[in-house]
């Protein structure tokens, strides 16, 4: 049922891969459309289906969104960042960079503002969809419980007081304007400095997006007996001094101890319900008592959760001593 999309999102993760190799051979319509076995008329429908715009306009702010971070992250000319991302001139990328965010290529560098970057499309998002899991597949892998101390950092987010889980974050976020998951990560994938970024663009993975929940007595009884606030956002140096997006907030999170509680790779597919079975039974299950330590339920405490099922499934809990 879901063929076609995953091998849509497949061709849609080798664009990334040619745009950074500045492969402008393979990043061609008719080389895409022979990946996938489809005529180029099909292979543009199809696209356009998925994302609501042309191939060639969603490769153009693409390439856009990883030129905007060399401009911030290095110290290249701005001619060869274009000529590296695409564009035949400066004049052509600057005119490009200006309708796409409102500023020239020189004045972003000279002064860095949140603008809303064109994220990878998802077409095969297991969340949305409604996969995960589900079969007799048992992952074998147990899980990893740890203590760790967390520096003192900053937590850019935004808020939802009534949402239960990842699918109705985003569902209740969509009513709000300029709160929609495509804006909101876009924001935060271009936030310079993110903690948990391993260099990627994608949402709750490499670009260093996680959900969170924050102990809030306003917000929703959660399994665990905690009112907890649902966020989605990244975690920041302490010192960060960055801009806010208007529609985020910003809290500083004081250095303290946590329990984690990790699976490692898994496959989304086969294996999410039993890995987060598992987890959830480990959770419920584990003795403080013995450990020394107690979980932290005053309110303003945060608890992260990652999911990143190439790398981890863990949930990151604040603890106390007992």
């Amino acid at each position: 049922m879901y063929d076609w999309q995953k091998k849509m999102q497949q061709v849609i993760n080798r664009i990334d891969r040619y745009i950074k190799q500045n492969d402008d051979e393979a990043l061609s319509l008719s080389h895409l459309s022979r990946e996938l076995g489809y005529s180029d008329f099909y292979f543009s429908r199809k696209f356009k289906e998925i994302s609501g715009m042309q191939y060639r306009d969603y490769l153009r702010y693409r390439r856009l969104a990883f030129a905007l971070k060399e401009l911030r992250d290095t110290e290249k000319g701005i001619l060869s960042i274009a000529l590296q991302y695409g564009f035949s001139s400066n004049e052509a990328f600057t005119r490009a960079f200006k309708e796409a965010y409102d500023t020239t290529p020189s004045e972003y560098r000279q002064n860095p503002r949140p603008v809303v970057l064109r994220t990878i499309l998802k077409p095969f998002d297991c969340y949305l969809l409604g996969i995960g899991g589900c079969g007799m597949e048992q992952s074998i892998k147990d899980i990893n419980i740890y203590f760790v101390t967390i520096p003192a950092h900053k937590f850019l987010h935004i808020r939802n007081y009534e949402s239960i889980g990842y699918w109705d974050f985003w569902q209740k976020q969509s009513l709000i304007p300029g709160q929609d998951c495509e804006t909101i990560c876009g924001l935060l994938d271009g936030i310079e400095g993110k903690l948990d970024n391993l260099g990627g663009s994608d949402a709750n993975s490499g670009s260093g997006q996680i959900m969170a929940y924050i102990n809030e007595p306003t917000g929703r009884i959660c399994s665990w007996g905690i009112p907890l606030t649902e966020c989605y956002g990244v975690r920041l140096p302490a010192d960060y001094s960055g801009k806010v997006p208007s529609q985020m907030l910003m809290m500083d999170v004081p250095e303290a101890e946590y329990i984690v509680f990790e699976h490692g790779p898994f496959d989304f597919e086969k294996e999410n319900s039993n890995v987060e079975e598992k987890i959830e039974i480990a959770m419920k299950t584990y003795d403080y008592a013995s450990s020394g330590y107690c979980l932290d339920t005053t309110p303003g405490r945060v608890f992260y959760f990652y999911h990143d099922p190439e790398r981890f499934w863990k949930y990151v809990r604040p603890v106390q001593r007992a």
